[in-house]
This record gives C-alpha cells, structure tokens and sequence, in this order.
C-alpha cells in the first residue's frame, strides 16, 4: 500500500511541479503549487510522520498560498482571460481523477480489513506519539523561535500590502 501511494503522489507531486512552471497565468501556478503541497502531505503521512503531514496542510496549503494569492492580486498581473477550460481537463484529468480516487479506496478498504483497523499511517507503535513530542519540544525549547517566525510573517505582510497600495 506505501509503495503504490508513494508512487501515485509522487508522480502527482511532479506533475503538479511540471504543470507549475509551464502555466501562463500566476494564479493557475499557485493552484499547481497547491497540488504539489498536497501530494507532498500524503508522502509524508505514509512515512509515519502525522504531525508534519498536517502541518504541511495547514501551513503551506493553506496559509502560505493564501499569502501567495494575496501577493500575485496585489501585484496586478495583468487581466485574467476567462476560457471555458482545457479539454485536456475534461479528457484526462476527470477519468485520472476518478480512477486514483478508485484506486486509493481499494487499497484502503483492503489494508484496513487486512490489518483489522490498525495503524494505517504506517508510522511506529513504540507508544510515544509523534504529535505529543513534537509540540512538548515546540512549546517549551523552541517557543522563542515559533513567536519569532510568526511576528516576521505578520511584517512581511504588513510590508507587501504597504508596498503594493497604489497611492491616489
């Protein structure tokens, strides 16, 4: 089951980085990066790493391309030309859509009836969570440095709205 999700996320995560740089249009690359943080979350939840695959959703699919959307339409890129679609959407990416979301629930009902509703994740069952360590460590050694990243994101986007308000 880890090979065939590694391998279907994988060459998602590099179709996506592929698609990224041949777009035309920002907003569309920032959908394909979107794509490739996503992928990248279920590597990592295969590997056992649960914290870091949340965190990679929460984080960098969902905060930093909200930032990355907020920068590429304060900058003005220029007029979106609206189009009804590719028709390599509907051709392809429909049926590939609907045929990984088949495959992966084959693999899952099989491994969960196989493993009789065990550790899916794949991580270790040494009894220590890798959640609870990560944040004891985050939220007692490493406290000053998470509040610093923080308020240097807030300047950052304080300072590219102050620097893409057009003056009247």
């Amino acid at each position: 089951m880890q090979l065939a999700l590694f391998l279907i996320f994988g060459i998602l995560c590099v179709a996506g980085a592929l698609n990224l740089l041949f777009q035309r249009h920002p907003i569309n690359s920032a959908l394909s990066l979107v794509v490739v943080m996503m992928s990248l979350a279920v590597i990592y939840w295969t590997l056992g790493a649960e914290f870091l695959a949340a965190a990679q959703v929460i984080v960098y699919s969902g905060a930093i391309m909200v930032l990355f959307t907020f920068v590429i339409m304060l900058l003005n890129a220029g007029e979106e030309v609206r189009t009804r679609g590719s028709k390599a959407a509907y051709f392809a990416g429909i049926p590939g859509v609907l045929g990984v979301f088949t495959l992966l629930t084959y693999i899952f009902l099989r491994e969960k009836s196989a493993l009789g509703y065990a550790n899916l994740g794949g991580g270790l069952n040494n009894g220590v969570s890798n959640i609870a360590e990560i944040s004891r460590v985050l939220f007692t050694d490493l406290l000053l440095p998470f509040e610093v990243t923080s308020v240097l994101i807030l300047v950052a986007i304080l300072g590219a709205v102050v620097l893409a308000r057009k003056e009247n």
